[in-house]
């Protein structure tokens, strides 16, 4: 769903700019409180181990991304990942991953437009992020405490989601496009596809989060506390887990193990699995070229990167290119979004410490 320049015209593009730039600023905020939340919860200490598991979903998200699912005849899509960044590390958080990896892929990857940054992050960081975080709360207040409840609030969640962001894509355009077309059939269109990509995104954001709960629910930012009325199984039956409860030695606590495993997974998925998605237009792409929408589209400027397209410049081997292209991906995206939430974590730790040495009665 990247919109590529020329799609919106100049003043909406800027406009939503502004927007995905005042919305990272709040989450810049937000975020420090929760990554600081999680490293005093005990899932972890500090932000040598909250910044790395932040930066591993944006990772995660992004080789996920390059896994292009068949949604209808000549059509594919593929994850857009407000809902799992949300549910597995905070929705301010979950803004950040999302923005790191669309910044990544439009600068590296040719993929989205420089001048559509803003409307891109707004319809696939903001959009899908706030909704599907609060349509997740509001569903976990009422189901009943459990796992199960967990994995189902996030299956609905995730699902609604992407036709959400469609239909802000279409407030957008019907403000800013830049060729005449019907609003109503390009709403019809967009939602009517998305919603078959919702069904994709939900079961993989269940998926994922079903499996993260299953071995360190502590690391699941949406169960937190939720963890004391989780459901566990002994002698066959399943019971309350305790209200209190011991923590887990430090190191067995330690969230090394998950990091890696989501790691080695990235790799795999980016570096291999790739090789294997459908190559059929995404639901933009599809609704863009089945209207004209794409008359106006714009060629990226960095279009001659060597990673444009998912692909290493003078690989001839496909499979190798997209391989390579996919495993750089995931290193660049590891690394930059664990130094955007270690900074963050830092400067939260640093405005701490100014507050505790600060003269009583004056405010920093």
């Amino acid at each position: 769903m990247h919109a590529p320049d020329g799609f919106i015209d100049v003043p909406v593009s800027a406009a939503a700019g502004v927007l995905a730039a005042g919305a990272i600023a709040v989450s810049l905020r937000g975020a420090r409180r929760e990554l600081d939340d999680t490293a005093r919860s005990g899932a972890s200490r500090g932000a040598e181990r909250t910044a790395p598991l932040a930066g591993l979903v944006a990772a995660f998200i992004f080789a996920v991304q390059m896994l292009n699912f068949p949604v209808a005849a000549g059509t594919s899509g593929h994850l857009l990942g407000g809902a799992l960044a949300a549910i597995l590390v905070g929705p301010y958080t979950g803004v950040l991953c999302v923005s790191v990896v669309l910044m990544l892929q439009s600068v590296l990857f040719a993929d989205g437009g420089l001048t559509a940054l803003g409307v891109n992050i707004t319809t696939m960081a903001i959009t899908t992020t706030v909704v599907a975080y609060a349509l997740f709360r509001g569903l976990v207040k009422v189901l009943p405490r459990s796992r199960r409840s967990v994995t189902a609030a996030s299956f609905v969640a995730a699902l609604v989601s992407v036709p959400a962001s469609a239909v802000v894509f279409t407030l957008l355009y019907a403000v800013g496009g830049t060729t005449d077309v019907s609003i109503g059939k390009v709403a019809t269109a967009m939602v009517g596809v998305h919603v078959l990509i919702g069904l994709g995104e939900a079961a993989i954001t269940a998926l994922t989060v079903g499996a993260v709960i299953a071995v360190r629910p502590d690391l699941v930012h949406g169960a937190r506390g939720l963890g004391q009325k989780l459901k566990l199984r002994v002698n066959g039956e399943l019971v309350d887990a305790p209200e209190t409860a011991e923590p887990a030695p430090a190191a067995a606590r330690s969230p090394r193990k998950v990091w890696i495993a989501g790691l080695v997974t990235s790799l795999v998925l980016a570096g291999f699995v790739s090789f294997y998605a459908s190559a059929n237009p995404d639901g933009l792409e599809k609704v863009a070229a089945d209207h004209g929408i794409d008359k106006q589209a714009e060629e990226h400027a960095v279009a001659d990167s060597p990673l444009a397209d998912y692909g290493v410049k003078d690989v001839d081997d496909a499979r190798l290119s997209g391989g390579l292209a996919g495993v750089i991906g995931v290193g660049v995206t590891v690394v930059a979004g664990t130094g955007v939430f270690w900074a963050v974590r830092r400067r939260r730790a640093a405005d701490e410490r100014a507050e505790d040495t600060s003269p009583a009665g004056t405010s920093v």
